[in-house]
């Protein structure tokens, strides 16, 4: 883009300048303990966001007033210092973030616990430092004051290793992975992309850590998935911490690779894992500070944990929800929900009707069809449809040219409120490609939204996970007819035969296919460790009052458990700042260490 014409363009020394002369403002003030000063170094609409920096913990506050009270109550404690721009990252330059003219620039500095990094979204204002105000500032710790001599102490153990007659590298793995004489002190429930993330986060920082899952082998839970899946976010997106994915790779991810590369990565990054194990019950210790937490091995042997900290990183998706729909216990044909539907080939010339109009029953009702299944889609609410390639600009930031690394940081910099601007820009100039086909889809009758607030997939992603489609050949369908729609509303209930209409027809069907999604994350707390700890957490996921993600990568109302989920590129961006916490929270080797 090119800058306003009162503004220097990108990349040139006066942006830098510009942004340099309000962080030192910035600084100034926060050295004086003055968070009225600094507040006042933001627009009246401005935004703070912090990610464990200032705060301990993911926080975001909008306003002036807020943003002085949030400061005031942590500047003591907080203590930073050193603000600058940051070094050999991205430098400043003017850029356009959720319809705005902004000057960007990446910063970092030094804390009590920590060193940090951040995010500056400046806008223009004659009143500020450099004729500029924050209208965005993320601050983000790091790394843990300590961490570099915990890297030295591991090298040197590494340079160790060779000891003639004694235990060689694999002794030593399959003593830490066995746990026969110790406990972890973090137990992580599931070995997808969010369990294996913190996994690799907090044992790079030398905690003892344990991934558990119920599947066989690692990368099971896509393995098993529906034949035909692929990823639905391009690969340069996807990367997992430490081991980004090989540039030779196709630009949409298929399953079963993605399953082979958590394997395969479990396994270089050294992550301790025990497949076929289910976390059967559990307790917690006030007075120890620890878990004791009954664990199942597929072997029918339980064995006992005590760790300090348990972090439930089974995603979103975990126990699959069953619609109560009048007479669907009736129905003598065969009923299945999305999550174990694998391929279509045992329906070909058959009936299939598909219950749920998101992106599974969406896939699943394509594979039905291209398997020769005469399919129909049941629709219980109005659906957002953003074809594929579209559905992209959301991670525009990531084809910018910039390390993932900055890709990671200025992604998170952006609250609650201005991802809701950003998301209705892109949403319309998706509708505006897409308008030929929602145009179709809508004369076969499907019901169409853009979200409650035009703001489309990823909002409603966030808010309640799914409503939404990646169109990727099924809405063609729909619309040439190939693909049938009945609208739930139009249905007076399922008979034995399959499905009678209002009208009083009955359609007959050999398959039905429940495509209607998972229970909260707090159940499979309230079946593991009961009602008093689920309603202790709460609801897990969509956005809470302060605009972030309800429970996720932050304390919960229950010490010592926490919740990791989303997609791969969420999960790798906020384990680092969910191992932090873990770590500051309290941990025993960390406790002697500092001692």
């Amino acid at each position: 883009m090119t800058a306003p014409a009162s503004q220097a363009p990108l990349g040139t020394p006066e942006a830098a300048a510009a942004a340099s002369q309000w962080i030192a403002a910035f600084e100034s003030a926060l050295a004086r303990r003055d968070a009225q000063a600094a507040a006042k170094l933001f627009v009246p609409d401005g935004h703070w966001r912090d990610l464990v920096a200032f705060t301990g913990t993911i926080t975001t506050v909008s306003g002036r007033a807020a943003i002085a009270s949030r400061l005031g109550a942590c500047l003591d404690t907080c203590a930073p210092e050193g603000l600058r721009c940051a070094e050999a990252r991205t430098p400043p330059r003017w850029v356009q973030r959720a319809g705005r003219d902004v000057l960007e620039a990446i910063i970092e500095f030094r804390t009590a616990s920590g060193t940090a990094s951040g995010a500056l979204r400046a806008v223009a204002d004659p009143d500020g430092p450099a004729g500029i105000k924050a209208w965005i500032l993320l601050t983000a710790l790091q790394a843990l004051h300590g961490d570099d001599r915990r890297a030295l102490s591991r090298d040197k153990a590494l340079d160790s290793s060779r000891e003639f007659g004694g235990d060689n590298w694999l002794d030593l793995r399959n003593r830490a992975r066995h746990y026969t004489d110790h406990d972890p002190e973090v137990l992580v429930i599931g070995a997808g992309q969010a369990g294996l993330s913190i996994a690799a986060r907090l044992s790079a920082d030398g905690v003892d850590t344990l991934v558990i899952d119920r599947e066989s082998r690692i990368g099971d839970n896509w393995r098993n998935r529906y034949h035909s899946l692929t990823l639905h976010n391009e690969v340069h997106v996807n990367h997992l911490p430490f081991m980004p994915f090989p540039p030779t790779w196709p630009t949409f991810i298929p399953k079963d690779k993605l399953g082979n590369w958590f394997e395969a990565y479990a396994d270089s990054l050294e992550l301790n894992c025990w497949t076929g194990t289910e976390l059967i019950a559990g307790t917690w210790d006030q007075d120890s500070q620890r878990w004791s937490l009954e664990l199942k091995r597929d072997d029918g042997s339980v064995r006992t944990m005590r760790p300090k900290h348990l972090v439930f990183a089974c995603g979103v998706s975990a126990i699959p929800k069953t619609p109560q729909a009048p007479g669907l216990t009736d129905f003598t044909g065969t009923v299945m929900h999305s999550g174990d539907y694998t391929d279509g080939r045992a329906w070909r010339g058959k009936r299939a009707l598909v219950l749920g109009t998101g992106n599974s029953a969406h896939d699943v009702a394509q594979d039905l069809h291209a398997h020769g299944a005469q399919v129909s889609m049941i629709q219980r609410s109005p659906t957002h449809v953003v074809s594929l390639r579209q559905a992209q600009r959301v991670y525009a930031m990531y084809t910018e040219g910039m390390p993932i690394d900055d890709s990671d940081l200025l992604a998170t910099a952006m609250p609650y409120p201005a991802l809701i601007d950003a998301y209705k820009v892109f949403t319309e100039l998706s509708r505006q490609v897409d308008q030929p086909l929602l145009d179709r889809l809508a004369a076969r009758g499907f019901r169409l939204t853009a979200g409650e607030d035009d703001t489309g997939f990823q909002m409603m992603y966030l808010r309640r996970g799914g409503g939404y489609y990646f169109n990727v050949g099924c809405s063609d369908l729909i619309a040439d007819g190939k693909v049938g729609l009945i609208q739930y509303d139009d249905i007076d209930g399922f008979v034995p035969q399959g499905l009678r209409m209002k009208d009083g027809t009955t359609m007959q069907a050999d398959l039905i296919v429940t495509a209607t999604g998972y229970y909260n994350p707090q159940e499979v707390v309230r079946r593991a460790l009961g009602d008093a700890v689920a309603q202790r957490v709460g609801e897990v996921w969509g956005v809470d009052h302060d605009g972030e993600v309800r429970n996720m990568w932050r304390p919960t109302g229950q010490p010592g458990l926490w919740f990791t989920a989303g997609s791969l590129a969420q999960c790798r961006i906020y384990s680092r700042y969910l191992s932090l916490q873990i770590r500051m929270a309290g941990l025993s080797h960390l406790n002697a260490e500092t001692a």
